[in-house]
C-alpha cells in the first residue's frame, strides 16, 4: 500500500509518497495561496482542502479524483445576532471525517471558534453547531495569539462517533456525547499560568493547543497545553502534568498510549528551540520522562518552529512527520530514532497529515 503525507504550507499544498526508499514530492495543488488544514476522507477517498486567501477570504475545496480537479464548496457561515451583522469566518483550522457509522458527514472547527457539519460530503449548506455556539461560557474566551479564538482540534471517539472532544485556544476542552446538542467542560487539572491566581484553574480559559486521542486505547488523551504537556487516562475525567514543556504539536502512538511525541520550543515572546538546539521529544512512559531525539536532526543552531497541526503520526506508529515555519520536512520510520530532511525548501509549513494511497 502507498503511504501518502500531505503538506499543507503557505504556498501550497504537496504530497509525498514513499518510493524507492525515499520520500519524494509527487503532486503540488494550490501553489502560491496558504493552505490552512487538509482531510483525506478515509470512506471516501474525497480529498479536502481548507484555504485562507486574506482579502479574498476563506475557502473550501473537494476533489473526487485525487486531486486531478477541485470544486469549491460553499462556506460555513456565522450567525448575525439581532443587533449585528455576522462575524466573518476568517478560517477553518480543523477538518475531520465523521465514523464509519456516519457516511458523508464532515466536521468543520473555525475561527471564530465554530463547529460545524455537512452530512453531504461538503456539498450543499453546512449547519452550524448551535450547542457550541450559544455556551455561556463563550463569554469567557479569548484569542491566544489571534484576535478571535479558535477551534482547531476535534478528536471523533472511535467506538462511538457522536461523542467529541474539542479544544479551543484560551477556551478550555469540551466534550460532546450527542454530536454535538450539548457540551461538558474537560479541562479539570489544566492550569493556566497566564491569568490571575484566582483564575489559574478556570477551566474555560485553557489554552490548550493540541489535543490528540489513542486510536486503540480512546480513553487515553495528551494535550500539549501554553503551560506545559498534560495526559489523561481516564476518558477526560481529569488531566495529570507532566512537565512544563512548551510547545505546539503532539503524536500519540496507535497502539500504545503511554507514548508520545512533542516538539518543544520557549513559550511566549520568542517562541524558537531552546537554545537553539532543535529536537524532537518522546516520552514512553506516560510522561514520568522524556528523551530528547535529534539524530538526523540539525546539529548546529536550528531556529524552527513546528505548529500545531504540522507533527503527525502514521497508522503504524512508527513513521511519524513534522515540518516547520522554516519549511524543513522531517521523517523518521523508527519511531524518532533517527530522522532523515525530506527537503528543506517548502514554505512555512501549517500542517502535515499521513493518508493511506
Amino acid at each position: 500500500m502507498t503511504q501518502d503525507l500531505f503538506v499543507s504550507t503557505r504556498k501550497g499544498l504537496f504530497r509525498f509518497q514513499r518510493s524507492g526508499g525515499k520520500w519524494q514530492q509527487t503532486y503540488v495543488a494550490f501553489l502560491g495561496q496558504p493552505v490552512t488544514a487538509f482531510l483525506a476522507d478515509p470512506r471516501t477517498g474525497h480529498w479536502y482542502a481548507a484555504l485562507n486567501l486574506g482579502h479574498f477570504g476563506a475557502k473550501l475545496h473537494r476533489s473526487t479524483n485525487q486531486g486531478a480537479t477541485w470544486d469549491e464548496l460553499t462556506m460555513p457561515t456565522l450567525p448575525k445576532s439581532e443587533d449585528t451583522e455576522a462575524p466573518s469566518l476568517n478560517q477553518i483550522w480543523a477538518l475531520e471525517a465523521g465514523g464509519a457509522d456516519q457516511p458523508g458527514l464532515i466536521w468543520a472547527g473555525s475561527l471564530p471558534a465554530a463547529l460545524f457539519r455537512n452530512d453531504r460530503n461538503g456539498e450543499g449548506d453546512w449547519q452550524l453547531v448551535e450547542g457550541l455556539w450559544n455556551l455561556p461560557d463563550r463569554a469567557k474566551w479569548f484569542g491566544g495569539g489571534t484576535d478571535d479564538t479558535a477551534l482547531h482540534t476535534l478528536c471523533i471517539d472511535p467506538r462511538n462517533s457522536s461523542r467529541l472532544v474539542i479544544a479551543i485556544s484560551c477556551g478550555g476542552v469540551w466534550r460532546s456525547e450527542d454530536a454535538g446538542a450539548s457540551w461538558t467542560c474537560r479541562s479539570k487539572g489544566l492550569f493556566a499560568e497566564y491569568m490571575p491566581p484566582d483564575r489559574r484553574e478556570d477551566p474555560a480559559i485553557q489554552d490548550p493547543h493540541r489535543i490528540v486521542q489513542c486510536r486503540d486505547k480512546p480513553d487515553h488523551f495528551w494535550c500539549q497545553h501554553h503551560n506545559g504537556i498534560f495526559f489523561s487516562t481516564n476518558d477526560l475525567e481529569s488531566w495529570q502534568f507532566a512537565g512544563p514543556r512548551f510547545g505546539f504539536g503532539v503524536a500519540v502512538h496507535p497502539k500504545e498510549p503511554a507514548k508520545a511525541w512533542f516538539v518543544p520550543a520557549i513559550k511566549d515572546e520568542l517562541r524558537v528551540p531552546q537554545d537553539g538546539h532543535f529536537v524532537a521529544s518522546r516520552t514512553r512512559d506516560g510522561g514520568q520522562s522524556f528523551e530528547a531525539l535529534s539524530n538526523g536532526l540539525p546539529a548546529g543552531f536550528g531556529y524552527d518552529l513546528v505548529l500545531r497541526h504540522a507533527l503527525d503520526i502514521d497508522a503504524t506508529g512508527d513513521t511519524l512527520a513534522f515540518g516547520s515555519t522554516t519549511g524543513n520536512l522531517y521523517v523518521t520510520e523508527d519511531q524518532g530514532e533517527h530522522w532523515h530532511a525530506v527537503t528543506h525548501h517548502l514554505p512555512p509549513v501549517h500542517a502535515v497529515r499521513f493518508a493511506a494511497g
